[in-house]
């Protein structure tokens, strides 16, 4: 497997992000008085090509679903069964990830890439099923064709929600163990170990944990040198529902729609679209920080600073989802807010 030479993604429009840090300075108010607001407004203003900025009013969370062969290894506190059951919950709006979403007046879809039991869904959340992921510490998590069938997957989901109105788009996660294959991405992206990207992820305890490392390190010591390729790395490290959710924030940046990044899983998967399709992290804005020390390093590497940290880590896009409201309030101070000389 060898990397695809891709063409560099264009980033947000530089004039419009010096356009609306001038308007914002203008506005009645001590210039800065609003601190990151104004980087963020700018940001999204950059993205859509305009100052101001359009309201946010179409903002989707994709929740990616998918088993890993890891779970067998007792890396997570629950057991696989609950993939499907939230599958459900997420379907049925129960979920915490739809509590959430409705808060801020987002919406909320799932796929399943590779769930290994699914029934009583509609057909479309099947519609691109690969298949789960095979353990990362005895053998690559999928072939280069599922590979290639994710990450094309997850372009057509962003494709189509963008040509369906989709203003910012969050890629969220569901599967059970999936932070394992995770912290290993980003170790393996970073030139780190196990100990050094693990955290409790659902809540495993302290042998858990040790064996969580363990199985990383099994894994990063089986790919050796081929975790040099990104795409390598991510076949044999990662699963068809973290590969999907690659293509998917390449998808959205290539059309210059922006992607604000979950924790972990979305964060390892924000290094594989950057180093997959390079420019992507432009497009890209950290929505929080979550406990799993590979998540801050991941975040630190590509330049994002997240905007909220409330010690989260449910996944689903569940903190991405609480900085909707600061990114809907940041525009909403640029687009509105007086300038001082019309006073």
């Amino acid at each position: 497997m060898t990397t695809t030479l891709t063409p560099v993604i264009a980033p947000p429009d530089h004039a419009v992000y010096a356009a609306a840090r001038a308007r914002s300075d203008a506005q009645a108010k001590p210039v800065g008085s609003l601190g990151r607001l104004e980087e963020l407004a700018a940001w999204v203003a950059a993205c859509q090509g305009e100052c101001p900025p359009r309201a946010l009013e179409d903002v989707r969370v994709v929740v990616f679903a998918g088993d890993h062969g890891v779970a067998a290894a007792q890396v997570s506190a629950y057991p696989v069964e609950v993939t499907p059951m939230m599958t459900h919950g997420i379907l049925d709006g129960h979920a915490g990830v739809s509590a959430l979403a409705r808060a801020v007046g987002a919406s909320v879809s799932i796929y399943d890439l590779g769930v290994t039991t699914l029934a009583g869904v509609p057909d479309e959340v099947r519609r691109f099923h690969i298949g789960p992921a095979r353990p990362i510490d005895h053998e690559d998590a999928i072939t280069e064709e599922q590979l290639d069938a994710a990450l094309a997957a997850g372009d057509t989901i962003a494709a189509e929600a963008i040509a369906d109105g989709a203003q910012l788009l969050i890629a969220g996660d569901l599967g059970i163990g999936n932070t394992t294959p995770s912290a290993a991405l980003v170790a393996a992206t970073l030139g780190l170990r196990g100990t050094d990207v693990s955290g409790h992820g659902s809540g495993i305890d302290d042998a858990g944990l040790d064996r969580k490392v363990a199985v990383i390190d099994r894994a990063l010591d089986r790919v050796g040198d081929r975790a040099a390729d990104p795409r390598q790395r991510l076949a044999a490290l990662g699963s068809a529902d973290i590969a999907a959710a690659v293509g998917f924030m390449a998808g959205a940046a290539r059309r210059g729609v922006p992607v604000v990044v979950d924790g972990l899983i979305a964060s390892a998967e924000a290094l594989l679209a950057d180093a997959l399709y390079p420019g992507t992290r432009a497009w890209l804005a950290a929505g929080h920080v979550s406990t799993e020390p590979g998540c801050a390093l991941a975040q630190a590497h590509l330049g994002l600073e997240p905007i909220v940290d409330l010690r989260m880590r449910l996944g689903e896009g569940s903190g991405a989802v609480m900085s909707v409201a600061v990114l809907k309030a940041a525009v909403a101070a640029l687009r509105e807010m007086a300038l001082l000389a019309d006073l």
